[in-house]
């Protein structure tokens, strides 16, 4: 490969990390054809970019953003399947799902979510439970509109109990 198509390369793997806020380092080697076309058709409705890369074009693409990524160097060897994502924990959920119909692959290598890193397929199951920044929000909401609305559950009973007590003692 010349070295203008590896530059440009580079530059389109660093172009699509800033896209995406997290991603997840996968092995797909031995997937055959049907499987990958799956694969890639699961991770396009659930919006997830897929793309194999070179691991050394991947290293040089993180070098240029700022922070320390030498907690994947380990991770980054053979062969190499990146799942690009918004979402924190979606391609964890979609991994999950593909271990759960028995498949093996994509096996999880490394993760980076939420500015943390996530070494080894033992960490699947904390990424599934990793909540996005829309379902924190919504979380907070809740609890927020929580004591509210039992406040005035609360009034609207009591009231209804007053009114009671007083049509009762007037009708006496």
């Amino acid at each position: 490969m010349r070295k203008e198509d590896k530059t440009t390369n580079i530059e389109q793997i660093a172009a699509t990390i800033r896209e995406y806020a997290h991603f997840y380092l996968t092995d797909t080697a031995s997937m055959d054809a049907a499987k990958t076309s799956d694969l890639r058709r699961a991770c396009f409705n659930q919006d997830i970019k897929l793309m194999v890369v070179k691991n050394t074009m991947f290293k040089k693409a993180l070098e240029q953003f700022e922070g320390d990524f030498s907690a994947l160097d380990h991770s980054l060897k053979g062969s190499t399947t990146v799942m690009f994502s918004n979402a924190g924990n979606a391609p964890a959920k979609l991994i999950k799902e593909y271990k759960d119909k028995k498949q093996e692959l994509p096996a999880l290598k490394a993760a980076y979510v939420e500015g943390s890193f996530y070494i080894g397929a033992d960490q699947l199951d904390a990424l599934v439970a990793v909540k996005s920044k829309n379902e924190l929000i919504a979380d907070v909401i809740a609890l927020l509109q929580s004591p509210a609305k039992n406040v005035i559950s609360a009034l609207q009973n009591s009231g209804n109990t007053i009114h009671g007590v007083l049509q009762t003692l007037s009708e006496r």
